[in-house]
């Protein structure tokens, strides 16, 4: 059963969520998002999450790789961080999770009832809308919140104008 959102009771606020990847996209959502929750009182969720680590029969490795996705994902989430606290003036959540991406996502938004809303960017290239949104846009029903997707190649005033 899907947890009701907590986002308008008293004493909670709605967040925007962003996922932060690789992908030179990700920026926009966060910018979208973080200009959303700012001008509505809101707040921003940026979430990294690391595929599953497989290495039973080698801890070692295992214990490096992790240390590894873990330095990986404060980076990404320190970086994207800053520029939504400088292009959106909004001080973000970040979380980290580890595991397959569409299920960690809906885990955070179970946990996290204040979250109403999951922003994505369609990628740029001509492959395709990019391997996240592809991967969420089959399960897009499965998500008890809306789904925004911001096309890639709004600039920074055109984002703000649609914020």
């Amino acid at each position: 059963m899907v947890s009701k959102r907590q986002s308008f009771q008293e004493g909670h606020k709605r967040k925007f969520l962003a996922v932060i990847d690789a992908t030179p996209e990700c920026g926009r959502a966060v910018l979208y998002a973080g200009r959303r929750a700012a001008k509505t009182g809101g707040g921003l969720v940026l979430v990294f999450i690391s595929p599953p680590g497989d290495f039973q029969h080698w801890i070692g490795v295992e214990e490096i790789m992790r240390a590894e996705a873990r330095e990986e994902a404060d980076s990404a989430l320190d970086k994207y961080a800053q520029y939504a606290r400088e292009k959106a003036n909004i001080d973000p959540e970040l979380v980290v999770r580890e595991g397959k991406i569409v299920d960690e996502i809906y885990k955070l938004i179970e946990e996290d009832r204040d979250i109403a809303i999951l922003v994505l960017a369609a990628g740029e290239g001509k492959e395709g809308p990019g391997p996240l949104v592809s991967s969420i846009a089959g399960r897009s029903a499965a998500f008890p919140i809306p789904v925004t997707i911001v096309p890639s190649d709004l600039s920074d005033a055109d984002i703000e104008a649609v914020a």
